[in-house]
């Protein structure tokens, strides 16, 4: 029973879709599913209750997640140990403005209490690069929000967070329980700076063509909305400042918290990290 294959399961396991699990581990479909066949047929027993109705965990699946989980987590700690004794258990991760989220704080809770030998360092980025550095080479994983341009690296989703208009207390349809980005239409929008990746400006814009302010932070977007009027989106989680008001956007997508690292990155530091991080955003 070899690791990587333990790896397939468990990715087959947690997005409950050959498809996306394939899609997770940039493969194709066709050798995943052969790989998990095998794996039943090493175990002697379905993994996966497989239906129109899509797939599911057979109990037998669910004994093996456990184990296969704790097995992994035990390999990745062997080799974070032999890095720590080799001094090169240094993991840079960038963090887009947003280290107070409760799913982060967990997060660092587990894995110092899993890897106590690993130093971890945070480049914290403003929002005009969602991908906090992982293009230039400045960090090894980046806990972000996307979306963005994912050429040559990998992406997995941790959580997905409805958002909502941000507006001034006193503008007209502040008192709506809910808004469609048609009513915005006629209204500035805040910009991110010239050579901004365009799939996460056009994402912030509500994917149509804006015209507003330019900021670079968070407190930026806010004052911007406070001083001018100007239409923002935030995440409805996010208790606004004093004079400000969230109005749930029905009609936009969700903003999806991710974790990305460059593609074919083999630091065994970056695995551990996002298996940790997966957890600790579905808590």
């Amino acid at each position: 029973m070899e690791l990587r294959t333990l790896r397939y399961f468990v990715a087959v396991a947690e997005e409950l879709h050959f498809g996306r699990a394939a899609s997770r581990l940039h493969m194709s479909q066709p050798p995943l599913s052969r790989a998990i066949k095998q794996l039943e047929a090493e175990v002697g027993a379905a993994l996966f209750d497989r239906s129109s109705a899509g797939v599911a965990l057979t109990s037998v699946g669910a004994v093996l997640l456990d184990e296969a989980r704790a097995l992994l987590d035990r390999a990745d700690r062997l080799r974070a140990r032999v890095a720590a004794a080799a001094g090169t258990a240094t993991l840079t991760v960038g963090l887009l403005g947003d280290s107070s989220d409760p799913g982060a704080i967990r997060l660092a809770a587990a894995y110092r209490r899993r890897y106590p030998g690993v130093e971890v360092r945070i480049r914290e980025t403003d929002l005009t690069d969602p991908t906090c550095g992982l293009h230039a080479g400045l960090v090894d994983i980046a806990l972000t929000r996307g979306p963005f341009d994912e050429t040559g690296l990998t992406v997995r989703q941790l959580r997905a967070d409805p958002v909502g208009a941000l507006l001034r207390a006193d503008d007209p349809l502040a008192g709506r329980d809910r808004l469609k980005l048609a009513d915005l239409a006629d209204r500035h929008w805040f910009q991110f700076p010239e050579g901004t990746d365009r799939a996460w400006q056009s994402y912030w814009n509500g994917g149509e063509r804006r015209e507003g302010p330019v900021v670079r932070a968070v407190q930026e977007c806010v004052q911007a909305v406070l001083w001018n009027g100007t239409v923002g989106m935030t995440l409805l989680g996010h208790r606004p400042p004093e004079g400000l008001v969230v109005v749930p956007l029905v009609d936009m997508a969700p903003s999806r918290v991710v974790a990305a690292w460059n593609r074919g990155d083999a630091n065994p530091l970056i695995h551990s990290f996002v298996r940790i991080a997966g957890t600790a955003y579905r808590d």
